[in-house]
């Protein structure tokens, strides 16, 4: 992404040439010079990098956010899957409440039959209810802990993204040792230039 040392030596040779009696005497204008050596060397480097960093801004933020809704939609499946078991287990009981009601209406012996048998209908029914709302219970917690474990993971696959693509743009950042040595050259080159 450097751009050529030809290009930087003709444009830091024209800056000298029209200008190394006003960089000797006026250091606001040196300052200007350097300001445009700068640009010259980074200013594409440093737009490029701006430009990356809004990408991965950009990527992160629709990760996050189509996590989010896939959490929602799952959560509101189970909301409704819960819903119909619920209404379906108050179906049957209220079912089961009306035999028991019109049985009442037969010969007491028979009403005592039916109650019981109705009684263990019920009986069994809880033990039922209770069994199938600890599963679903459980069968939440899984998929509650499952839904956090899809997270956690899209949460550092997202990290992980987001620190190679910081890396990369470090690795692609100008070395400092290398960027002495290329001020250095020019410093010599733009004495040559001034002693010719």
């Amino acid at each position: 992404m450097n751009p050529p040392e030809e290009y930087i030596n003709n444009n830091a040779g024209e800056l000298v040439k029209g200008g190394s009696h006003q960089l000797s005497s006026n250091s606001a204008s040196e300052s200007g010079n350097l300001d445009k050596v700068r640009e010259l060397l980074f200013g594409n480097q440093t737009r490029e990098v701006d430009k990356r960093f809004a990408r991965l801004e950009e990527r992160l933020v629709k990760e996050l956010t189509n996590v989010k809704d896939e959490t929602r939609k799952r959560l509101d499946s189970l909301e409704n899957y819960l819903k119909k078991e619920v209404d379906s287990f108050t179906e049957r009981l209220k079912n089961e409440q009306t035999e028991r009601d019109s049985g009442m209406k037969a010969l007491t012996e028979e009403y005592r039959n039916i109650t019981i048998s109705l009684e263990k209908k019920i009986t069994q029914l809880d033990e039922q209810t209770t069994n199938s709302q600890r599963e679903l219970r459980e069968q939440i917690l899984n998929q509650s802990k499952s839904l956090q474990d899809d997270i956690q993971q899209k949460c550092q696959e997202i990290l992980a993204l987001l620190e190679r693509e910081t890396q990369e743009l470090r690795r692609d950042k100008t070395d400092r040792s290398h960027l002495a040595t290329l001020f250095t050259d020019l410093a010599i080159r733009l004495n040559t230039d001034n002693k010719s």
